[in-house]
Parts: C-alpha cells; structure tokens; sequence
C-alpha cells in the first residue's frame, strides 16, 4: 500500500534551484539534478491520471457524509486534497482539449461542443514532450479532445492501454478514465439503491420530486462504483511494484451531473475533485500538506505535468505549474467560458477568486435552461421542467428555465449552491468591479475568439487555424470583444452607439451590434428604422440577430421572413442559430412554410462530425413545442 505521511499544513513549497530559459523552445533536465536526492529519485517519476466524467467532489474526502468513497479517501490521506481545483469548461471535449493542450479553448477558437476545428502545428499535445524524453505515454482511452487528433501523443491510446507495456525501467504517463459516472448513467431505469433517496441532500434548485431524490441517489451509486475501480487502479499500480515511484492525480473532467450542473457556470459544473499523491521520494516536487486551498485550473495540468517531469514548459501553454520543478507562483483567479453546447447556444465568461464567483452571460435574454435533448434524457431534468409547467416551483426553483441576469456574483463560502446573486447589493461593488475588470483584461489577455460566431468560422480561416487567423494585425478582435460587452450590459444605454455598429466591416462586430436590440429593455422607435435598413446584411449570423431585434420591436413578419431564408440554408450552424432563435421567440404558431421546413430539418442528416444530430434534435424541439 501506499505509505501514510506526515501531514503538513504550511503553504511553503520548498526551495528549488531556479533554472533560467534558454533560448531553445524546451529545456530538459532531470528531477535528480534539480534536488540533489538519492539515485532512484534522480529518475523521472511516473506519472498516473486517474479520471471521471461529470462527477463534483461528492467524496467523503471533501466532507461528504452521502459519500461511499473508501479507496479515494485513503489515496486523499496520503496525498494532498485540492479544495480549489475547477474545469476550464462544464463539458467534456472542450475541457479535454485544455487537459491536452495547456491552451484556453476559447483563446483557441475550440470551445464550442464539439467541435473540430484545427489548431497550429505549433500547438502540441504535451505527451509529445514526455516522448520526446523517453516516456512511455498511453491513453486508456478516452480522447475527445474538440480538435484534430494528434495521434504521435501516445505510444497506445486504447481500451487495453496500460504502462504495463512499457520497457523495463522506462518511466510512463499512463491515463486511466472511467464513464461509470458519466451523465448517461442517469438515463436508464434502475431496480435497485443502495443510498436511500430520502437521505440525499437536494440543492434549493431543485424541487424535491421522487424523480430528483432518485436520481441523487442513483449518482451517489455511480460515484461508489468509481471508487471501487479507483481502487483496482492503485492495486494493480502497488502489484507492478510502481505505488512509491509514480505521482498519482484523481480528477473529474468537470462537474456535475443533475441539471444546473454539467453545463453550467456555477460552482456545481466547474468545480472538480482533485487528489494528487507524490511519493516521499518525490516530496521535493511538491508540498507537504494535506489539503490546500490554492486555486488550480484545467488550464495548469498539463505545464504541472511537463514541471514534475523536469521538462520547460513550451511559453504558449497559458496556465501555471502547481508542482514540480518549474512550479508558478499560485494564481489569484480562475477563469472559465461556456460556448455552445450541443444545440443550444450560449456564451459565459466566470472568473473565480478565493471568496467569490463571477458570472458574465453575454447571452441573457436566453433562458438558463434552454431545451436540449441529451439533458432532458434525465428523469429528474423532466421532473424538474414538469413541476416548471405547472407552476409549482418556488423563485430559486423556478430561476434556471427564465433568462439571465447580464452579472452574477456569489459569495462562495456562505452560497456554495449560487442562488443568492449579489451582484446588485450595494455593499459588494468593490469586488464585484474587480472581477468584472479581471474578466475584461483576461478576455484580451488570452484573445478570446468565443465572440466570434460559429457559422463564420470555416469562412475566416480559410485553410488556417482560427487562433492563426486572429493573430493577424488587421483582425479586429477588440472590436468584435468591445461591441460584444456594450450589447449584453445596460444595452439600452449604448443602442446609439451600436446603430453606428451595424455598418462596421466585421461580421462578428455587427452580430453583436444587432443582439444588443434583443438584450436592451427599451426599444426606441426611432431605432426602427436603423434596424430595417440592415436587413440584406451579407453575414447570415448578423441578419439572423436583426430579425430577432425587428421582431422584439413587432415587425414580426418580415422577421420569420429573414429566418425562413435562413432555414434554407446549407450550413449548419446557420441553420442552428435561426432555429434557437425561433425557440427563444414568444410565437404562439409559427407560419405554415416554416413549420414546414422545420419538420424537414428534423429528419435532416448533416456530415458534421460530433454534431450530426444538432439540428434535427433542434427542429424536434420546435415541433414538438408547436
């Protein structure tokens, strides 16, 4: 078994000798000769990702007393608990792109799920480093990485990838993931329960129907069923011999899995379970504590892996080292976004400091919980949205099936569930002000391209990646990121200036420069004009926004006019956005001709890898809302 140790509670990390960059793009040294220890230390350690799916930190290591989570508990014992960790994203493929990468997915124009767009060859998947050192890295076998496969990553990516193949003395990076949490175990009916549905805690959110209590307690068997094979995992490691000479992290891919979770930009989807154990012998790598509260994203998984390696970090990895060689001061926020998720789209920006979360939805006049078919497979989720149509939900209930607020702001330690938004209490303007400038600064920072609407991307880079594309001097990114902010807070004061938007040369600028029409709660009727004068714009994603703006100001027909034309359309994400739109409108019946096309949509079929069934899961919704 792995040995206890001896628990320390300080925030020092330990001194390390610094090693300056050179000018190669990565310096190799080794562990020995960064810490003088003894031979076998001098090695590269092993390193093992244990990984989930769509689990928060349901674990009696974190205090949960549901929790049925032996094996997690005891690796929690002997390494260190993370109290602070969060995805980049609430959904898989786009969080594995991060995990692989080290870059943002937005700042990489893959945020989107999911989606394969390309990135630059300059971009690597950071187990390329560890080969190149002479690591054996295998995937067993999870990828879904939202962009083009790298295949040269892994010696083996496969169902029976193990470490186990490697040569004798060869150091590995060997990933492990299990989806017997994934949301999809939700889906069938289950006979039997072995946590009682009455003894679950259910968040203020949800309703307390039987299909809800269910449904906790049929995750919380789904947890217990990882911790066992958790716990095979660290058998089989201390049965090879490898427990004392490999660096062991456990973690989810991001929260979840009940409805507001997964998906969403609340603690309850962003924040994940981390565990990592560093053998004594490695103890110079990392610090002695027990549990911690320094803040760790995504976005630092992979330098921290290159770090306990030995290896330099590439410059263009965005996030900081938490361990190893090269570790980074610890950060004072993190941040995370949300684009499009299956067929529904959205755009959210959080930032999150030690004491508090900040929302920024750029879409608010969407409801939070837009109809999506995966979703709803939930019995809890149609429990929740049956209780929603026959009025029987409470204010905090009833919020996630209403639009947004453009900001949100919670005190984490005493609103670990988000339902107290403080954002408009006088007395928390001070970080409520610093959040919002935090998220502005990052937004540019990193070059955000989540502004940039999806049915434009292939058209702007051509042959290129996106993130090539929008690093070209003329691309005007703080224009489209500028409208974007003016259009989605207090639009009402701003629709003069984005009137003058509508003419700009960009796409994306007048995209947003016309959903500022639908945000804002006034509508000047000398803006009528402006708006009609717009309505042969070329980009189809800004046309699709003016309709709905003209049809928020009651010139209804010629409005489904320009999203008819829209449903004719060949490209799919164009085709997607008319049909949100559609959904997002108060329209008692919608005209012949385009329920007509609607009900062939649904029965469309699209070569779009990842989203072939977008739009028909899109149109089915229409109709059978109709």
């Amino acid at each position: 078994m792995i040995p206890l140790r001896h628990d320390g509670h300080g925030v020092a990390v330990g001194s390390l000798m610094l090693v300056g960059r050179g000018a190669a793009a990565l310096a190799v040294v080794t562990v020995g000769a960064l810490t003088g220890t003894s031979d076998r230390a001098a090695e590269r350690p092993n390193i093992l990702w244990i990984t989930s799916e769509d689990n928060g930190p349901f674990l009696g290591a974190y205090g949960d007393s549901r929790a049925d989570t032996p094996n997690l508990d005891r690796l929690a014992e002997r390494g260190t608990v993370y109290e602070n960790a969060f995805a980049t994203t609430p959904v898989c493929a786009p969080s594995r792109f991060t995990l692989i990468t080290g870059l943002y997915a937005n700042a990489a124009g893959t945020e989107h799920m999911r989606s394969s767009y390309p990135i630059p060859e300059t971009i690597r998947f950071f187990p390329e480093y560890l080969r190149e050192v002479g690591y054996h890295t295998t995937n067993n076998r999870k990828k879904d990485y939202n962009t083009v496969d790298r295949p040269q990553a892994w010696v083996e990516s496969s169902e029976t990838a193990s470490y186990r193949t490697r040569n004798p003395g060869q150091p590995f990076f060997h990933v492990r993931n299990f989806t017997v949490t994934h949301e999809s175990s939700l889906h069938d009916p289950i006979d039997t329960l072995t946590h009682d549905p009455e003894a679950m805690r259910i968040p203020p959110y949800h309703p307390p129907t039987e299909a809800i209590k269910t449904d906790w307690a049929h995750y919380y068997d789904q947890v217990t069923k990882l911790d066992a094979m958790v716990g095979e995992v660290l058998d089989d490691l201390e049965a090879a011999g490898e427990a004392e000479n490999t660096v062991v992290f456990y973690f989810s891919d991001h929260g979840g899995v009940l409805g507001r979770s997964k998906r969403f930009m609340f603690e309850s989807g962003l924040h994940v379970p981390l565990i990592v154990y560093v053998p004594p012998k490695y103890r110079d790598l990392a610090p002695d504590v027990a549990r911690t509260d320094r803040l760790v994203s995504f976005v630092d998984f992979p330098k921290t892996v290159l770090s306990l390696a030995g290896i330099q970090p590439p410059d263009y990895m965005q996030g900081s080292a938490f361990l190893g060689a090269y570790r980074d001061p610890p950060r004072d926020h993190v941040y995370a976004y949300r684009g499009r998720m299956d067929e529904r789209f959205d755009l959210v920006r959080t930032v999150r400091d030690a004491e508090y979360l900040y929302v920024r939805n750029f879409m608010p006049h969407r409801a939070y919980g837009q109809f999506l078919d995966y979703l709803w497979r939930a019995p809890s989720m149609r429990s929740w949205h049956e209780e929603f149509i026959a009025g029987r939900l409470n204010d905090v209930q009833r919020r996630f099936f209403e639009t947004k607020p453009a900001e949100e702001l919670y005190h984490v330690a005493s609103d670990p569930d988000n339902v107290a938004n403080l954002a408009d209490d006088p007395r928390y303007q001070e970080p409520l002000q610093r959040l919002r400038q935090a998220g502005a600064e990052w937004r540019r920072e990193v070059r955000d391209l989540g502004f940039i609407p999806e049915e434009t991307i292939d058209g702007r880079r051509e042959d290129r990646s996106l993130h090539e594309t929008a690093r070209e001097p003329s691309f005007p990114l703080e224009d489209i990121i500028s409208t974007a902010e003016l259009a989605t807070r207090d639009a009402g004061d701003h629709l003069d200036v984005l009137a003058e938007r509508l003419d700009h040369p960009d796409c994306a600028v007048r995209f947003w420069a016309a959903t500022g029409f639908s945000v804002a709660d006034t509508r000047p009727d000398s803006l009528r004009a402006v708006l009609r004068a717009h309505t042969d714009d070329a980009c189809t994603a800004a046309r699709t926004a003016l309709a709905e703006a003209l049809y928020r100001y009651g010139e209804r027909a010629s409005a489904l006019a320009m999203l008819e034309e829209v449903l004719q359309a060949d490209r799919l994400f164009a085709v997607l956005r008319a049909l949100n739109t559609l959904s997002s409108l108060d329209i008692d019946r919608l005209p012949d001709p385009i329920m007509d096309r609607v009900r062939l949509l649904e029965q469309s079929t699209w070569e779009q890898p990842g989203n072939t069934t977008t739009v028909p899961h899109a149109a089915a919704a229409l109709v059978e809302r109709r």
